[in-house]
């Protein structure tokens, strides 16, 4: 695999490195030894499957608080995404920045998302699927977000949003160190 890190301190895609025959293809999508080597401690105790009928949909930007801090590793299984990670941690030479990059079922791309930064996605395709892997089990009184059209960050996403969850667009704006609602 080929981490490249990214404009968000601690944060990486990850390429695969396909091995391909006549049969297809086989790639690695995760290896404790090779995150380690990157300085990357990941642990995953959950995954996830996310599934978009329609282009254009957002989902996030979501992170999860203390005690229940959350890293995340994604990766798109069908169609495609615009990933992002958002820097959310007020120490971080980042804080406030984002980045976002397209993962699709063909490049097989991850990004890797690290606690305290939140991260969302905007579906390229119709029918597209996403599968992540967390370092946290979901805690609902956990989780938080920020909109993901904040002009505290001013994320560019590639499309207009079509369809967003009412959480996601009733998220307090962002400012500076807390949220006003």
């Amino acid at each position: 695999m080929r981490f490249t890190p990214t404009l968000v301190a601690g944060a990486c895609t990850i390429d695969p490195e396909p091995i391909e025959d006549a049969r297809g293809r086989f790639m690695r999508a995760w290896c404790d030894r090779e995150f380690a080597e990157h300085g990357i401690e990941f642990v995953p105790v959950q995954a996830n499957i996310g599934s978009s009928k329609n282009r254009a949909t957002v989902r996030g930007m979501h992170y999860q608080v203390a005690p229940d801090l959350e890293a995340k590793l994604v990766r798109c299984t069908r169609g495609s995404i615009f990933d992002v990670v958002l820097d959310l941690r007020l120490r971080s030479p980042t804080y406030g920045k984002w980045f976002g990059a397209e993962l699709n079922a063909d490049n097989g791309r991850m990004l890797y998302v690290p606690e305290h930064c939140a991260h969302g996605y905007q579906t390229l395709q119709d029918e597209t699927e996403m599968y992540y892997m967390a370092s946290a089990v979901y805690a609902p009184f956990s989780v938080r977000g920020v909109r993901f059209n904040d002009p505290a960050f001013g994320i560019e996403w590639p499309l207009p949003a079509i369809t967003v969850s009412e959480q996601d667009l009733n998220w307090p704006l962002w400012t500076g160190r807390r949220m006003q609602r």
